[in-house]
């Protein structure tokens, strides 16, 4: 184990960020990084506990105590591989995921969590650095040939689990490049897509065939890959988004999340977008209406974009700043979160509806909202608008950051007549297997939209079942 009384001797120290003044300039990465030294003593406020309640949380079951303590004694490449065998892409969670295992850490009851997911990031990059992170193809192939549908998280997941199994895959993808929502919907600033084309370079190498600028259903008739590959894997995501359907819907800078996002980063990328087709919020009111993630994204992008102003928009209340007694620890702590983004300049607006967007010839030019209030009656809660509370907040910019609400099923689901559960997501069994035999189906296509290390963790379990399909029925 780490040193026994290592969180006794040594404060948690984050790798803090960048200078908000520097940050907004540009859209370069934020987080800094520690020394090895620094980060080593990190590693060392690991407690080893007798249940390692970190572990519970995480989804994709990283042994992290282990890892932790290989660190801090300095055996790096042993840290990395213990790492690597349960976690494909430390390289994209370390970067980027909530890290449910922090909230569960024992530490965090004083608030004090070891810093797994930085440790997390500083080994996999340390690996890429060393240069022991290099191709190793299979060393046989088994001759079964696979499709996956969707490069995000649990698309490459799926893909280079059943590359290494010795399986002939293709990865189709309909954008330009590859990475799915890693590449088009996470902001430069929080992940480098250099990160991504460094890992795709590898994967490439091992023998995974990546077809972009391909959509299945369209491009490809979905019963053509049928009828050419042993397996099919869709991994598309849910990027469905929720739209508010309200008075002024139709007015002109209302924009969908995802298209405000993945403009910029293919702007950021060197894409030449047509004028009359960017979204641009320099000089604008900006109002991003969702409290989420995503919304901060928005928020960072607006900022970075020289926006005049940028309010965000929640309709549920402000979250406490401390646990309550109905969200004790190890669970995740449903607190108020402020992000990089926030830091950077936005002001929050809680317990807050959208009424209807106003415009004058043709473009928005203000929403009208109310206060609302939530009763709990019986097991659920209920929102109730507050009378008289009705005001205009000017914008020139509006943003719909409301979530998604299942996958895309126009396409490829429709053509092969997959099945829907009750949400509108693919139906599965427990072997991620669809109502078609060989066609199987992970992460938000079936889940809804979920986090990174969640996408990850199906993506690797829907690999091992069509790598047990494939052995025992050919």
């Amino acid at each position: 184990m780490a040193d026994p009384t290592g969180f006794l001797k040594v404060k948690r120290k984050e790798a803090g960020n960048r200078p908000v003044h520097e940050r907004i300039c540009d859209f370069s990465e934020i987080e800094q990084v520690l020394n090895s030294d620094d980060r080593m003593l990190q590693a060392s406020r690991c407690m080893d506990c007798g249940t390692p309640f970190c572990h519970w949380a995480c989804p994709l079951d990283n042994l992290i105590p282990e890892w932790n303590d290989l660190l801090w004694k300095g055996e790096w490449k042993k840290a990395y591989y213990r790492l690597n065998a349960t976690n494909n892409f430390p390289e994209f969670t370390g970067r980027i995921c909530p890290a449910p295992c922090e909230h569960a850490c024992v530490l965090n009851i004083n608030k004090e969590p070891v810093t797994i997911r930085e440790n997390e990031v500083a080994i996999a990059e340390r690996a890429f650095n060393d240069g022991y992170i290099v191709p190793r193809p299979p060393r046989k192939r088994t001759g079964k040939k696979v499709a996956v549908i969707g490069s995000g998280p649990t698309g490459m997941a799926a893909s280079d689990l059943l590359n290494k199994f010795g399986h002939n895959v293709t990865l189709f993808e309909k954008n330009q490049k590859a990475g799915g929502l890693l590449r088009y919907g996470i902001p430069d600033f929080k992940l480098s897509k250099t990160t991504i084309d460094r890992r795709l370079r590898i994967m490439i190498q091992e023998g995974l065939e990546i077809r972009t600028g391909t959509e299945i259903g369209k491009d490809i008739p979905g019963k053509v890959l049928i009828d050419s590959y042993d397996a099919i894997c869709l991994a598309i995501g849910a990027t469905k988004p929720r739209d508010l359907k309200i008075e002024g819907r139709d007015l002109r800078g209302i924009y969908f999340a995802l298209d405000f996002l993945s403009q910029q980063n293919k702007v950021n990328d060197g894409e030449v977008i047509h004028p009359a087709a960017r979204i641009n919020a320099e000089d604008c009111r900006v109002i991003v209406l969702g409290g989420g993630d995503t919304g901060s994204d928005c928020v960072g992008t607006a900022i970075r974009q020289k926006a005049v102003s940028v309010t965000q928009i929640e309709i549920l209340p402000q979250p406490p700043l401390k646990r309550t007694p109905d969200n004790p620890w190890p669970f995740f702590a449903k607190t108020l979160k402020t992000s990089t983004s926030h830091e950077e300049g936005c002001e929050r607006l809680w317990s807050l509806s959208t009424v209807r967007f106003i415009g004058e010839n043709g473009h928005v030019t203000g929403i009208e909202a109310e206060e609302v209030a939530w009763e709990k009656i019986g097991d659920k809660y209920v929102m109730k608008p507050i009378p008289d509370t009705r005001k205009i907040i000017p914008t020139d910019m509006v943003i719909l950051a409301l979530g998604f609400v299942h996958p895309v099923i126009e396409g490829i689901v429709n053509e092969l007549g997959l099945e829907l559960d009750e949400r509108n997501n693919i139906k599965t069994n427990s072997n991620y297997q669809t109502n078609i035999q060989k066609v199987f189906a992970a992460g938000d296509a079936v889940t809804g939209a979920s986090l990174v290390v969640n996408a990850i963790a199906s993506g690797r379990k829907a690999a091992i079942e069509i790598d047990k399909y494939l052995k025992s029925n050919f």
